[in-house]
């Protein structure tokens, strides 16, 4: 299956790869981007570039994929829309995204969830959708509600962060309640 290019009124969602490392490196050493993210900061331009073949090996794997949030007008990644825990034999999946602090509350995450969704429930025919999130990322719990998850409990530990575990929320969506 060749990796699917998604549009949307202002974005394309694109397959990352090399050319977008420094990009990458942008937004996943930008600490604003990552304080709910579960990880460090990165640090160099080796490890984006390990984590572009690490998209690319979960996409060919069928574990996961990861696309580049590409706002048209610029033609910039600003961001990224993802699955991960992928499963297809069993439906399922879980969701996350991450967007340059320059664009946030433009709704461009939201454009770019709807389309995965989308995609995830249209074509890849997933019944459901979880996603996870630190119970302090309220914008993000704020949009996951918005689009019609559902809170469904804590995950006592699940995250791993700044040397210390964290509590997780965890949200899901089902194939019949998207798009009521």
């Amino acid at each position: 299956m060749s990796f699917p290019i998604l549009k949307t009124e202002r974005l394309n969602l694109i397959e990352i790869n090399e050319e977008h490392v420094a990009s990458i490196y942008s937004i996943f050493s930008n600490e604003a981007v990552i304080q709910y993210y579960g990880m460090s900061p990165l640090t160099s331009v080796d490890q984006a570039a390990a984590m572009v073949k690490s998209f690319a090996n979960g996409f060919e794997q069928k574990r996961s994929m990861r696309w580049g949030i590409v706002w048209q007008e610029t033609g910039e990644l600003i961001g990224t829309v993802g699955l991960n825990n992928l499963a297809l034999h069993s439906k399922r999946t879980e969701i996350g995204y991450d967007l340059l602090p320059a664009h946030w509350r433009k709704g461009i995450v939201t454009e770019a969830v709807e389309a995965v969704i989308d995609y995830c429930f249209n074509e890849l025919k997933l019944f459901r959708i979880g996603a996870v999130t630190f119970p302090q990322n309220k914008a993000s719990f704020a949009l996951l509600l918005k689009m019609g998850f559902e809170k469904e409990g804590v995950l006592k530990g699940y995250l791993y962060q700044d040397t210390e575990s964290h509590d997780a929320f965890i949200f899901s969506i089902t194939q019949p309640e998207w798009k009521k």
